[in-house]
């Protein structure tokens, strides 16, 4: 008697855990309105969800903001293959008061990752590509001749490359984390790494440094991974927040993303990561860019060793541009943007009132 009900409370458990993964594979993501204190949706807003073809493929695209006739943002995020729009929302509260903020999953990241994809999929041309034609979407859909565009850590060279490509599409390009100039800044990454292991009597990192030896590394995917873990570990990736919790959190419990999207990501961000950095790991934008025809914001944390400051701002130096500005986040390392999130949006109501004056 008491196995029989054993078992039958087994069989209960495993459907019940069935019908939740079900439920969980099917039921829709979504974004939550934007309200006013009483709970009343805004009547001008925008809070969207949508999944639009680029390139073919269907990606991906989260779209918010308290009035829907304000500047646009199209953000391109890092990685390659790590996307915001699990927690971006967490971070861009102020921002969507003063724009409409549009985070992209790019194609072979996060929710726009399809099974089977290949390197051919994921090459960085059919990506500026991409931007190009979601940028067309978006001018088109807000009924406005230019819009704005961020990129950061890997997505500021595809800003970088796009804005180079089709300057007439945007009023400004933001560059947070901004990727200049590959080998230099992982030299500068690997010193920053070694120093530290020093000066903390890391014995466990100065041993997988040295095994390694300063760039160009042997094996560059591995021997960077291993690099930017210790990056990391000395705060020279995030000052007081992490991401990757908050990445984590957003996979679980945020609307905007299902356990499948979760699968989906951690897939697709090895598959980008393999396809894309590659073909960026000699990338020197000194040589390759040394001219847009856009002005130009350059935000970076001051303790940012992922892309390091530094080479940075030697870029910006000698970056032609109509105009330009380099500007410092002194509490934040590769994250600027979400590290302070305030700051980050009192800067770009000042760019969007000073490109609205030329």
């Amino acid at each position: 008697m008491i196995r029989r009900l054993f078992k039958r409370k087994k069989r209960l458990l495993w459907l019940i855990l069935l019908l939740v993964l079900i439920a969980v594979w099917l039921f829709p993501s979504w974004t939550p309105k934007i309200r006013d204190d009483s709970g009343v949706v805004l009547p001008d807003s925008i809070a969207t969800l949508e999944e639009i073809k680029l390139g073919g493929i269907k990606q991906s695209v989260l779209i918010r903001g308290y009035d829907k006739h304000k500047p646009v943002i199209l953000f391109l995020h890092g990685g390659p293959g790590y996307p915001q729009i699990p927690y971006a929302r967490k971070y861009q509260k102020e921002l969507e008061k003063d724009f409409v903020v549009v985070n992209w999953d790019q194609r072979g990241a996060g929710k726009s990752y399809h099974f089977g994809m290949t390197k051919e999929d994921l090459q960085v041309d059919r990506l500026i590509e991409d931007t190009h034609e979601l940028t067309t979407y978006l001018r088109k859909k807000f009924s406005q001749s230019k819009i704005f565009i961020a990129g950061h850590s890997w997505g500021s060279l595809l800003g970088t490359w796009t804005v180079q490509k089709y300057p007439d599409d945007y009023y400004a390009y933001i560059g947070i984390g901004q990727v200049a100039n590959s080998p230099e800044g992982e030299r500068v990454s690997y010193e920053f790494v070694l120093h530290e292991a020093k000066e903390k009597q890391n014995k466990k990192a100065l041993q997988e440094l040295e095994s390694i030896g300063s760039p160009p590394y042997q094996n560059p995917r591995k021997d960077t991974t291993l690099e930017r873990k210790w990056v990391t570990e000395f705060g020279g990736s995030e000052r007081n927040i992490s991401t990757y919790k908050d990445l984590l959190k957003g996979i679980l419990f945020a609307p905007e993303y299902t356990w499948l999207d979760g699968i989906r990501l951690a897939i697709g961000d090895s598959v980008s990561r393999h396809a894309i950095m590659p073909q960026t790991e000699d990338v020197n934008l000194f040589d390759s860019v040394p001219e847009l025809k856009i002005p130009v914001y350059i935000m970076m944390g001051k303790y940012d060793y992922m892309t390091p400051s530094e080479v940075a701002y030697r870029y910006y130096e000698e970056l032609k541009a109509p105009s330009k500005q380099f500007i410092w986040f002194e509490q934040s390392a590769h994250f600027p943007h979400f590290e302070e999130p305030n700051k980050f949006a009192e800067q770009m109501l000042l760019i969007q009132r000073e490109v609205s004056e030329k």
